[in-house]
């Protein structure tokens, strides 16, 4: 993944494949590798996009979901893009419904798996202190049903992250607004077609919390993996793409 990084105009993204975009975000401790799996729908007439987050550099008056939004506004008017699927895991999900309220015409699909915007735990009601090996070892274990994908290089990744006490912040301001950031009442204004594919292991944005999407999104279908946390399209990419590739399908 890390070598077809493009760095343009200050962005740094991965574009891969020529037709239909698809528009990937990612979460609060994810990256672009986050979403690999999906690339596979480059062979499948797909333009695959998906840019880093500045979550650990922007400004720190712009550390809350509005100033990620304006970042996710300034990066698609560079790449001209102005119809396209969005799909967002976790924080990246919030960022994807936010800007969907904003620029409902230009969305054709959304694709939210374990998305905050109503509920979420990702810090466990505590935040990520600076040095602390032991709780960010928790966190990213939480992340996932199987235990295997929470490797030593991740967490040490993370933990590396949250040694730096202005990137640190910038997490605690972005976590606190997306906690404050309900969107229950504005969601029920979204028509696109959404797929929510959620793991019935998340513990982040338990289950309950996919009912609550698919009950208040007017246009929404809800498909769940077994044995799978936070992250779908990474425990379990082909069941992910799958239900990913018969949606996109239904909605060409």
């Amino acid at each position: 993944m890390y070598n077809k990084i493009k760095e343009e105009n200050g962005f740094q993204y991965v574009e891969e494949g020529e037709g239909e975009v698809l528009l990937l975000l990612h979460g609060l401790f994810g990256g672009m590798s986050n979403w690999e799996g999906i690339l596979e729908f480059t062979k499948q007439g797909y333009r695959v996009i998906i840019p880093l987050l500045p979550i650990y550099e922007i400004d720190q008056k712009l550390a809350h979901l509005e100033g990620l939004v304006e970042f996710i506004e300034s990066f698609l008017t560079f790449k001209s893009l102005d119809r396209f699927s969005v799909f967002g895991n976790s924080l990246g999900g919030h960022l994807a419904l936010l800007y969907t309220l904003k620029y409902q015409y230009k969305i054709k699909t959304l694709i939210l798996t374990g998305s905050s915007g109503l509920f979420e735990d990702s810090m466990g009601g505590s935040y990520p202190k600076r040095g602390n090996f032991e709780f960010i070892k928790q966190r990213v274990g939480y992340t996932f049903y199987d235990a295997n994908f929470a490797t030593d290089e991740l967490v040490n990744e993370v933990f590396e992250t949250t040694k730096s006490i202005p990137k640190c912040m910038r997490i605690v301001a972005i976590a606190k607004s997306a906690q404050r950031n309900n969107l229950s009442k504005q969601i029920v204004d979204i028509h696109v077609p959404t797929l929510l594919v959620w793991g019935l292991n998340d513990t982040i944005t338990p289950p309950l919390v996919a009912h609550e999407f698919d009950r208040l999104l007017p246009n929404s279908e809800l498909q769940f993996i077994d044995k799978c946390g936070h992250a779908p399209m990474m425990e379990h990419p082909t069941i992910f793409n799958h239900y990913v590739k018969t949606f996109l399908q239904k909605h060409s």
